[in-house]
C-alpha cells in the first residue's frame, strides 16, 4: 500500500475508533432521553435535513473530491465526538463552575461545541495536512462535522420536544411539530455555519504564506465561530424567546446567505487555480497539455468517463478516473508549491501523482474535442 494511503488509512482508522466508542455513551443517552418509538421517530425528523446538507457539501467540493472516508469521519465526529465532549464540558460548568441554565447555553456551550467540532479540522491540519488545499475545503469538512453534530443534538431536542420537559411543556405532537421546523427545516444550517468560520481560518492558514497568519487564522475562526454561536443561543433568552427571530432574520440569515455566495466564489476559482497550476505543469513535462480541458473541466470530465466505459467498460472507466483524480491533485498540489505553501514530502507526493497518471495515460483515450482533434 502507497504511503500516503498507508497514513490516511491510519488516520481514518483511529478517528473512527474514537467516534466509535463516543458513540456508546451517547447512545446510552440517547436511550434514557425517550421511549423507543420517541427515538426512532426523532431520528427520522431529525434525518431529514441531513441529505439535502450533505449533498451540497459534496457539490462545493466536486473539483477536487476529498476522501470519502474522510468525509465520513467528519460526520461520525460531528455526531458523536463532538456532542459527547460538548455534552460533558458543559455538565463539569455547571457542577464544578456552577454557572446558571442560561449562562451555560449563551456562553459556555458555544465554547464547548465549537472547541470539540473544530478539533476535528485541528487533527486535519496537524496530522493530514496534505488533505486540505484552502478554505473551500475547510468548508468542506467543518460543514460535514456540523452536520453529524447538529444530528444528533437535533434527536435528543425533538425526543424531549415530545416526552415534555415540565408542566408548562407538556409535549405531544404540537410541540415536535414546533421544535421540528425550528431546528429542522428553518435552521438546519446553524452548526455548519457556526464552525465554517474555523474551517475558513484553517483554509486561510494552509494557503498562506505568513507565518503571523498561519496561527492567528485559525484562532480567529475559533472565536468567529464562538461569536456567532453565542449571539444565535442568547437571542432565545431576550425578550422572552422572541429575539431569536430578530437575530434570525437581520443577522443570521444575511451572514448565511453571504457565506454561501462567499464558498461558491471560491468554487467557481478552483477551475482557474487549476488550470493555471496544470498549465505550469504542463510545460515542465507533467501531463500532456491537451489532457488538461478533460480534467479541469467538470462537464468534459464526465464525458471523458463516459467515453471511457463505451471504450473498456468498467476498467477503462476506473482508469479514467484514476487519471483525472490523480491529475487533479497533482495540479492543486503543484499550485501550493508554486505559492510557497508545499506540504511535507510535497515531492514524494507528486511523484506518486505522476506515476499514476502514467500508469493509466497508456491505457485510455478522450473522445473527440470540440476543435475535432482526438487526443490520445
Amino acid at each position: 500500500m502507497p504511503a500516503h494511503r498507508s497514513e490516511s488509512l491510519v488516520f481514518t482508522v483511529v478517528v473512527s475508533v474514537i467516534a466509535l466508542l463516543a458513540a456508546i455513551p451517547i447512545a446510552l443517552l440517547l436511550a434514557l432521553s425517550g421511549e423507543p418509538g420517541t427515538l426512532a421517530l426523532a431520528a427520522v425528523l431529525a434525518f431529514i435535513p441531513v441529505g439535502p446538507l450533505v449533498a451540497a457539501y459534496l457539490w462545493l467540493d466536486r473539483y477536487e473530491p476529498e476522501p470519502r472516508s474522510l468525509l465520513a469521519a467528519a460526520l461520525a465526529w460531528g455526531a458523536f465526538v463532538a456532542t459527547l465532549g460538548a455534552l460533558v464540558v458543559q455538565g463539569l460548568g455547571g457542577f464544578v463552575a456552577g454557572f446558571s441554565e442560561q449562562a451555560s447555553l449563551a456562553i459556555v456551550a458555544p465554547f464547548a461545541e465549537e472547541a470539540t467540532k473544530g478539533l476535528f479540522l485541528l487533527l486535519l491540519l496537524i496530522w493530514r495536512r496534505q488533505e486540505l488545499d484552502g478554505v473551500l475545503d475547510g468548508i468542506v469538512y467543518a460543514g460535514m462535522v456540523g452536520i453529524g453534530f447538529a444530528f444528533t443534538e437535533n434527536i435528543l431536542y425533538l425526543a424531549a420536544a415530545y416526552g415534555g420537559t415540565s408542566a408548562e411543556q407538556p409535549g405531544g405532537l404540537g410541540s415536535l411539530g414546533a421544535t421540528f421546523v425550528v431546528r429542522c427545516l428553518a435552521s438546519p444550517f446553524a452548526h455548519p455555519f457556526f464552525t465554517a468560520f474555523f474551517g475558513i481560518g484553517v483554509g486561510l492558514a494552509i494557503a498562506s504564506t505568513s507565518r503571523t497568519v498561519r496561527w492567528l487564522a485559525p484562532v480567529v475562526g475559533y472565536l468567529c465561530a464562538v461569536g456567532l454561536h453565542a449571539a444565535w443561543n442568547g437571542s432565545t433568552l431576550l425578550a422572552e424567546g422572541v429575539g431569536f427571530f430578530g437575530v434570525y432574520f437581520l443577522v443570521m440569515a444575511p451572514l448565511f446567505a453571504l457565506m454561501i455566495l462567499l464558498a461558491v466564489w471560491v468554487r467557481s476559482r478552483e477551475r482557474l487555480l487549476l488550470t493555471a497550476a496544470l498549465d505550469d505543469a504542463s510545460r515542465r513535462g507533467l501531463i500532456p497539455a491537451e489532457d488538461i480541458p478533460h480534467v479541469v473541466d467538470l462537464g468534459a470530465r464526465r464525458r471523458a468517463r463516459r467515453f471511457a466505459k463505451q471504450r473498456g467498460g468498467v476498467h477503462g472507466v476506473t482508469l479514467m478516473r484514476d487519471y483525472q483524480q490523480a491529475a487533479v491533485e497533482l495540479g492543486y498540489l503543484h499550485h501550493r508549491v508554486l505559492r510557497g505553501t508545499a506540504p511535507p514530502k510535497h515531492v514524494e507526493r507528486g511523484q506518486r501523482f505522476v506515476d499514476q497518471m502514467h500508469h493509466a495515460r497508456g491505457q485510455i483515450a478522450f473522445p473527440v474535442t470540440p476543435a475535432g482533434g482526438h487526443h490520445r
